[in-house]
């Protein structure tokens, strides 16, 4: 770990409950880690009897993210990263994407899941010339996220805003709004805004699928229609092709035919 690398809090201090699926161990097993238990594949399992595309969803939205990223720091120039709801380590975690290519990016990784914690040795593995650091919070406390952001991150330089899958956990469209409000607003012209979520309206029997997930007593993930994915990034300058579902924001033309799934995202530009 580098020296640089920091944890907010010791890993020690909450247990991780075995005996509830939790929608991020869930998440890891969909796309092939290890990091979950019995009753999580079993929720898995589950799931996909009724809804098989829900691992295409879930590894196109990786893949989402790992473009987005690379356009942040290959293109746009970026060298500071907030993700928001990291989730599990797996493949291409966000500071690995943009560490390949400048070394010297400073990521801060945002969870409250004590699962996320025990493993935030693998989110801090940073390049010497960078920064990793790992915040337990609650995305609905900005404050706290933003206070101990600050203690890695430069915020009065431009900073990647990273919020995948994560804005559905909120229980109101109108709190998720609050969210990116209060983080984009503290943060400098230049700034982008990346997110990407479950989308309402474009397929039942993924709308099915998860509202049978919501009524098993998980936590709950409120699909959003894509007008309201879209109007996360209101003020925000859409950078091309917009908001449209993840295979199709500028895929790999090398990979396989690419597909609209119940899953929306976008990249924006704060002016």
């Amino acid at each position: 770990m580098d020296e640089k690398a920091a944890t907010t809090r010791p890993a020690e201090h909450r247990t991780i409950d075995t005996s509830v699926p939790h929608s991020a161990r869930i998440w890891n097993y969909w796309l092939g880690g290890k990091d979950n238990y019995p009753v999580d594949r079993a929720a898995g399992d589950a799931y996909t009897d009724v809804f098989p595309g829900i691992v295409t969803i879930a590894r196109s939205s990786r893949a989402f993210l790992a473009r987005n990223i690379t356009h942040l720091v290959a293109e746009a120039g970026i060298r500071q990263f907030l993700d928001v709801g990291t989730g599990l380590p797996s493949a291409d975690n966000t500071h690995q994407v943009a560490q390949r290519i400048a070394p010297e990016t400073r990521i801060v990784h945002v969870d409250n899941d004590p699962m996320v914690l025990a493993h935030a040795r693998t989110l801090l593995r940073s390049t010497p010339e960078g920064a990793t650091a790992y915040i337990e919070a609650d995305v609905l406390d900005t404050d706290r996220i933003l206070k101990a952001a600050a203690q890695t991150l430069d915020l009065s330089r431009p900073t990647a805003l990273i919020l995948s899958n994560i804005l559905g956990h909120v229980a109101t469209y109108e709190q998720a709004r609050s969210i990116v409000t209060d983080l984009m607003s503290a943060l400098p012209s230049g700034s982008y805004l990346s997110v990407n979520d479950g989308s309402a309206g474009i397929d039942p029997v993924f709308e099915a699928a998860q509202n049978a997930y919501n009524e098993s007593g998980a936590v709950p993930y409120n699909l959003r229609t894509v007008e309201e994915i879209t109007s996360y990034f209101d003020g925000l300058e859409l950078l091309d092709p917009g908001v449209v579902s993840v295979p199709l924001w500028r895929p790999d033309t090398t990979g396989p035919a690419t597909q609209v799934v119940g899953e929306h995202g976008g990249l924006a530009r704060k002016p």
